[in-house]
């Protein structure tokens, strides 16, 4: 199961860490990917988030959250060190949680869970990817909330 670090709190809600816990110790047991290791969490401002965006990913625009993984090969590396990286932006989640009608904590939760996927291997790049990674997310999320 990842470890984590979270590097800086959003000033509009309050992250519950034992929340992030079990989200990903519920992505640990359901999902056999290896997840090892420390993964950061970051807030950005949505101006640093759109830099990221177009630099790793080509977007010039912000999003809601970015997932990054630091190393190719991680036979190298110790359990202690730090591979991932979730970038989250506060005003986005403060928006969609109104647009959804549910708590910015539980917004940044739904977030941080489809990051999680994306760094262990899922993705959304065409319709079959798109399927098979919702039906993962849709189950997990029932298993949480």
């Amino acid at each position: 199961m990842f470890q984590f670090q979270i590097l800086n709190l959003p000033e509009s809600f309050t992250i519950d860490e034992t929340r992030i816990s079990r989200i990903f110790e519920l992505v640990s047991l359901s999902v056999d990917i290896s997840q090892l290791w420390i993964l950061n969490i970051a807030f950005l401002a949505d101006d640093e988030i759109q830099s990221l965006n177009r630099e790793h990913r080509g977007n010039d625009s912000t999003t809601d959250v970015l997932s990054f993984h630091y190393f190719d090969d991680f036979s190298d590396l110790s359990i202690a060190d730090t591979a991932w990286e979730i970038i989250l932006s506060e005003s986005r989640i403060i928006s969609q949680a109104q647009e959804h009608w549910h708590s910015r904590e539980r917004e940044c939760e739904i977030l941080v869970l489809h990051s999680i996927l994306h760094i262990i291997g899922f993705d959304h790049e065409t319709n079959e990817e798109y399927a098979d990674m919702w039906a993962v997310e849709w189950w997990l999320r029932k298993k949480l909330w």
